[in-house]
């Protein structure tokens, strides 16, 4: 067993959330579901609700789900807490469903920022919602934090707004909207919130929630970590901080010139670039590149160096004349620094000062060394500031045990039954459905990928859950879940195997800039042990009534590769015939605007996978994820890609094309073209970014090679490239020199299943329409790769 070990021995200098003394209201005690209408309140014996969350995700009383957590980490705390999820946003009246809360509002868009769940990368409206019951869409509105914030105002004016989740998190300072293809303001601004909470808030909204208790002004709270708010310019209590401007973050300050003790006087001078007759001159050498006063000093030292050679006496150490000089050069408290970002006004007329300040905020995301963040919005008698502050103190393990450890329901809130009582059938929720006998083992993420908003959202630091938690959660899903079979669909987390995996020092931890752990190599201080998952793993599977626990999330297999025990665990016991991975792409040029891996280390990968299941007499699959359209990719790039796929046999049906989400470095190369990995100048390295409809599908184009209807698209861009020795109907080609005669189109199986060629293929060549069939049970392809479908049994 382990006992309660943080991964990461960061300092963590805030308050425990198990330390705060109860609300007055926790004599209700714990409701089965928390109240989402005025009859639910009257069982519980409530008149009013001390807090209303409004979300745009249907309410599932299940720790994946944001809204849940807050919910019952607030519960927990003695507050109440009533939850509107999905309200007709047309109007304030669905807002007033609970009453007027008594403390404040807390407002997300759900698990989703909203124009991501409404839209596709090619900005078309999808039809479906996997938060919403029935897999129905529209049932939240287009930047959904902004109008709930101001339906939430119209209701009741006087209470404050506390915002967070995914799009407050991502859109927190001025930032690139890719529907509008322009750079909008801070949600702050646009939401008029009286407060955003950035990241996993548990640590933020509890002790916001206790101080509005106590009655303080929510105006007063400006000192909360992981919080964002508006000051007027000039405002009394921005007095005593030191204002750094952005542009000097990248540059190295005042630099002390070192003096060895070793050497002589002259040969100091020589080291110092110059040269002397006497060691006077070589003195004032020194002294000019160190702080001024110390030639006292200096003498003092050699004076007293020369006695004691002269003398023959033992070694005495003597203070070094250079550090006297420490300190001439102030440098602020870091935790009274505030670093300016340039305006709203100007990062949205400058593509490349954007991309300077999305720098500035990347490099101050670690908790251990962060500053403050402002910048202003507005000119003349307009002009506000938006404050960021550092981000939020990472969870202890004995915190992320309690958070996960709270009296979730596990299930949808009964008002989504249908008529038998079920969540099955036509109200099922497919989030839901995909988490419901998954476990969340872990936060964070060190890997940094450019596309992802995963370090924007819960950071780099791993907070992990022990291993006593995780096998109880285990055990509840076994014991108490409706329709569990034996199998558990995830252990996981943002990253399959980062699970308490941390930097060895504290110090170096604490200091660390880096964007990322594991790019262009693993860190050598970070720890790579996968001993205590393994260890997890081997108890889970174990368990009476486990048949088979699963691996779902994202394996980070340049990781996977430092462990060959890992490996071999994973491939033997938790695959289920295909294992997903995330390569992304095979070229170097892409790959290092991603912050990824290059492709020999997933054919390492491949080839332990390959072995392991061999040795088990298992045919297992590895399914790799490529990205189309990405920042930094070539035409050249995609065909080399696409010539890769067709090397190793992959047909790759489901396609991810490139889409710039708020904040993320990748969203900055794109609207910029500018790399902010490295220090953004006028002059500073283009990045070759892939914009336009027609270059946009021909990058998706290449990944389906296959589909005949790419096929003309493909043939005009290869003889314009000059390769037009990759058409023909050869197998060493990439594409065939004839086109179908009848095109059906080619059939996506994210909304049915394909068949490969036959009566309904898109490669058939009869002219005649062919109806329909249904494919045989047994008989589909794989919606991710076209692979033979696993046996069972």
């Amino acid at each position: 067993m382990n006992a309660f070990v943080d991964v990461s021995f960061f300092p963590r200098d805030a308050k425990p959330l198990t330390s705060y003394r109860k609300f007055w209201a926790q004599r209700f005690g714990t409701a089965p579901m928390l109240p989402m209408s005025r009859e639910e309140m009257t069982q519980l014996g409530w008149d009013s609700c001390d807090i209303v969350l409004v979300t745009g995700d249907a309410y599932v009383d299940h720790p994946s789900f944001g809204m849940a957590v807050i919910g019952r980490m607030l519960e927990n705390q003695g507050f109440r807490v009533g939850i509107i999820a999905q309200p007709d946003w047309t109007s304030a009246e669905a807002f007033k469903a609970l009453g007027k809360p008594n403390l404040f509002w807390g407002v997300t868009s759900g698990n989703m920022d909203s124009m991501i769940n409404r839209y596709t990368a090619d900005r078309k409206i999808r039809t479906d919602d996997a938060y919403t019951p029935g897999d129905v869409g529209g049932k939240r509105p287009d930047r959904a934090a902004i109008v709930y914030s101001q339906r939430c105002r119209e209701a009741f004016p006087d209470t404050p707004i506390v915002l967070g989740g995914i799009e407050g998190s991502l859109r927190r300072i001025a930032h690139y909207d890719y529907w509008s293809d322009k750079v909008r303001r801070s949600v702050v601004v646009d939401s008029k919130c009286d407060l955003l909470l950035y990241g996993n808030a548990e640590r933020a909204i509890v002790e916001i929630a206790h101080r509005l208790a106590a009655r303080e002004p929510v105006q007063q709270i400006t000192d909360v970590r992981g919080t964002a708010f508006v000051r007027r310019q000039g405002d009394e209590s921005a007095q005593g901080w030191f204002e750094i401007n952005s542009t000097s973050v990248d540059s190295p300050g005042h630099v002390e010139a070192h003096i060895n003790p070793y050497l002589m006087i002259s040969d100091q001078a020589r080291e110092q670039g110059a040269t002397c007759a006497r060691e006077e001159e070589a003195k004032e050498v020194a002294n000019t590149h160190n702080a001024q006063n110390v030639e006292s000093d200096l003498s003092a030292a050699v004076a007293q160096a020369r006695a004691v050679q002269s003398a023959i006496q033992p070694l005495t150490f003597v203070p070094n004349p250079a550090l006297r000089g420490k300190g001439t050069h102030k440098v602020p408290p870091r935790d009274k620094s505030v670093i300016r970002l340039p305006s709203y006004e100007q990062v949205k007329s400058d593509p490349v000062l954007y991309a300077h300040a999305n720098r500035v905020l990347h490099l101050e995301t670690n908790p251990g060394n962060a500053r403050c963040l402002v910048q202003a919005h507005g000119e003349g008698t307009t002009a506000r500031d938006v404050w960021i502050t550092p981000p939020p103190i990472p969870l202890t393990t004995a915190e992320m045990d309690h958070v996960f450890d709270l009296p979730y329901a596990r299930s949808p809130h009964p008002r989504y039954a249908d008529e038998q009582g079920s969540h099955d059938h036509t109200t099922k929720i497919p989030a839901w459905e995909m988490i419901r006998f998954s476990v969340n083992i872990m936060r964070g993420c060190f890997g940094g990928c450019t596309f992802c908003s995963i370090t924007e959202h819960e950071g780099r630091i791993i907070q992990s859950r022990s291993e006593e938690s995780v096998i109880r959660e285990v055990e509840e899903i076994r014991d108490k879940v409706k329709g569990f079979t034996g199998v558990i669909s995830d252990l996981g987390g943002p990253t399959a195997n980062m699970y308490r995996l941390g930097c060895k020092s504290p110090e170096i931890e604490s200091a660390c800039r880096k964007p990322s752990c594991v790019f262009p190599g693993i860190c050598q201080n970070l720890t790579t042990d996968h001993g205590p998952l393994i260890n997890m793993y081997r108890r889970a599977r174990n368990l009476q009534g486990i048949k088979k626990i699963l691996i779902g999330s994202g394996l980070r297999y340049d990781l996977a590769v430092q462990s060959p025990e890992y490996v071999k665990e994973l491939v033997q016991h938790h695959v289920g015939g295909y294992l997903k991975i995330a390569p992304e792409h095979t070229e170097g040029g892409p790959l290092s605007k991603m912050m990824k891996p290059g492709i020999g280390t997933y054919d390492r990968f491949k080839s332990m996978f390959d072995k392991y299941s061999e040795e088990v007499g298992k045919k297992q699959f590895l399914i790799p994820y490529f990205i189309a359209a990405h920042p930094g990719t070539s035409d050249d790039d995609m065909m080399n890609l696409a010539i890769w796929l067709k090397k190793n046999g992959f047909r790759a049906d489901q396609v991810q094309t490139f889409y710039p989400s708020p904040m993320a470095t990748a969203t900055a190369m794109y609207h910029s073209t500018r790399n902010p990995l490295r220090k953004i100048t006028r002059d500073s390295e283009k990045v070759d970014v892939v914009k336009g409809d027609k270059r946009r599908r021909l990058h998706k184009a290449f990944l389906r090679y296959h589909d005949s209807s790419n096929w003309p698209l493909l043939r005009e861009a290869l003889k314009a490239m000059g390769r037009a020795d990759l058409i023909g109907n050869g197998k060493h080609h990439l594409i065939p020199s004839w086109q179908p005669l009848a095109e059906d189109g080619y059939q996506s199986a994210r909304r049915k299943n394909s068949t490969g060629a036959g009566a309904n293929s898109s490669v058939s060549l009869s002219t005649t329409p062919k109806r329909s069939v249904p494919p045989k049970k047994g008989q589909i392809l794989t919606q991710h790769t076209g692979l033979p479908p696993r046996k069972k049994g």
